[in-house]
C-alpha cells in the first residue's frame, strides 16, 4: 500500500495545527511502515488530503475518476472557524463552500476527536463514514529536558517567579483576551503568550486587547525549538482558554510535557479529558482566576501523571498503527 499525504500551501499552514499534523501524520506513516509520498503526480493506492484550497479538490477529482480511494481530513468545522480571522463574517460563505466541497465528495473523512467527528457526521452535505483519530504526539520530541528549560529561562529573563504561558493565534477564539484579563489578577506573575498573526488578519478588538496588555503578559511572537519546548516544561502553568477546538494540539502538548493545564470547559475535551484527573478547566475568568491561584501553590503531581498518560494513549507510534488499520480498511472495501 503507497499512500499519497496531501497538503497545499505547505509555508502557509506550517505555523499552524494543521502544519503540525502534517509533520505527526509523516512520522506516524514512517513508524508503522506505510510507503507514502507527497507529490500528486507519483503513484499512489489512495489519497489521504489535509487541506480545503483549489488545488485540493483537482487532487480530490483526479483521483475519484481514477476510481482511487479519497480520504479528506476533517481539520476545520463550522464552529471553529468563528471568530478566527478578521472579516470572518464576509468571508465564512467561501469558507464553508470550499469545506463542504470536499466533505461532500470525500470517500472517507478522518478526524481528531469524538467531538468533531460528531460535529462533522452532522453536516447535511457530509454522507461519507466519519472516523475520529488524534492527530498525535510525538514523546521524544517533547522528552524532559533541563537544558530547554534553562533556554527558557534565559531568554525571559526567569528567575524565582512563577510563569503562566499560553500558545495560539491571535485568534478571539483562542481566548487570548481572556489571557490578559486573568493575568491582571496575578501582578507578580509572568503570564507569556506563544503565537503570531498578520495585523491585516487580525480582529480590530483582539489587536485592541494585545495593545492595552497587562504590564506582565509577554508577547514573543512564534517561537520554535528549544525555547518553546524549554517554555512548555519550564513553566508552572499551561493556560489554553479557547473556546472552540478540533482537538487542541497544545492541551497535549501541555500533558506531554508535564506541566499542569488549565483549559475552557467545553465539548471537545468529552470524554477523553477528565476534569481533575487529567488537567483543569474552567468556564468563566472568575473560575480561571480561582484555579491558578490553586494550580500555582498546589501539588499537581498526580494529576501531571494522569495526564501524561493521555499523551501516551496518543503517540505517534499508536497513531501510525491505528492509520494503517483504517486505510487497509478502506482499500478492502
Amino acid at each position: 500500500m503507497k499512500v499519497l499525504l496531501y497538503f497545499e500551501k505547505q509555508n502557509m499552514i506550517k505555523q499552524s495545527g494543521i502544519g503540525r499534523a502534517m509533520r505527526h501524520q509523516i512520522k506516524a506513516l514512517e513508524s508503522a511502515g506505510i510507503e507514502y509520498t507527497l507529490d500528486p503526480k507519483d503513484t499512489y493506492d489512495l489519497v489521504h488530503i489535509n487541506t480545503l484550497f483549489n488545488q485540493s479538490y483537482k487532487v480530490l477529482k483526479k483521483c475519484k475518476k481514477k476510481g482511487i480511494p479519497v480520504i479528506v481530513h476533517g481539520h476545520s468545522t463550522v464552529e471553529d472557524f468563528e471568530n478566527s480571522f478578521r472579516c470572518w463574517q464576509l468571508i465564512k460563505g467561501f469558507f464553508y463552500r470550499m469545506m463542504f466541497r470536499m466533505y461532500s465528495k470525500a470517500d472517507y473523512i478522518i478526524t481528531p476527536t469524538p467531538y468533531s467527528q460528531k460535529l462533522i457526521s452532522g453536516y447535511k452535505q457530509v454522507t461519507c463514514p466519519v472516523y475520529h483519530l488524534s492527530n498525535g504526539i510525538d514523546l521524544e520530541e517533547y522528552a524532559s529536558s533541563q537544558e530547554k528549560v534553562k533556554k527558557f529561562k534565559e531568554f525571559f529573563n526567569i528567575s524565582n517567579e512563577k510563569t503562566v504561558i499560553g500558545i495560539g493565534l491571535f485568534f478571539q477564539r483562542k481566548g487570548i483576551h481572556d489571557f490578559f484579563d486573568v493575568a491582571t489578577s496575578f501582578p507578580d506573575v509572568k503570564f507569556i503568550w506563544f503565537g503570531n498573526l498578520s495585523k491585516i488578519l487580525t480582529q480590530p478588538k483582539i489587536l485592541k486587547a494585545i495593545k492595552k496588555r497587562p504590564k506582565n503578559v509577554i508577547m514573543p511572537g512564534y517561537i520554535d525549538g528549544d525555547i518553546i519546548k524549554g517554555a512548555l516544561q519550564g513553566a508552572d502553568l499551561l493556560f489554553f482558554p479557547s473556546y472552540e477546538e478540533t482537538e487542541g494540539i497544545v492541551e497535549l502538548e501541555g500533558l506531554v510535557s508535564k506541566t499542569p493545564t488549565l483549559v475552557r470547559r467545553i465539548g471537545v475535551y468529552e470524554p477523553w479529558l477528565v476534569e481533575n484527573t487529567h488537567c483543569y478547566k474552567g468556564a468563566s475568568n472568575e473560575e480561571f482566576i480561582k484555579k491558578i491561584k490553586y494550580i500555582l501553590n498546589a501539588d499537581n503531581s498526580s494529576i501531571i501523571e494522569e495526564g501524561y498518560k493521555i499523551a501516551e494513549e496518543r503517540q505517534i507510534k499508536n497513531i501510525g498503527n491505528k492509520l494503517k488499520e483504517i486505510y487497509t480498511d478502506i482499500l478492502n472495501k
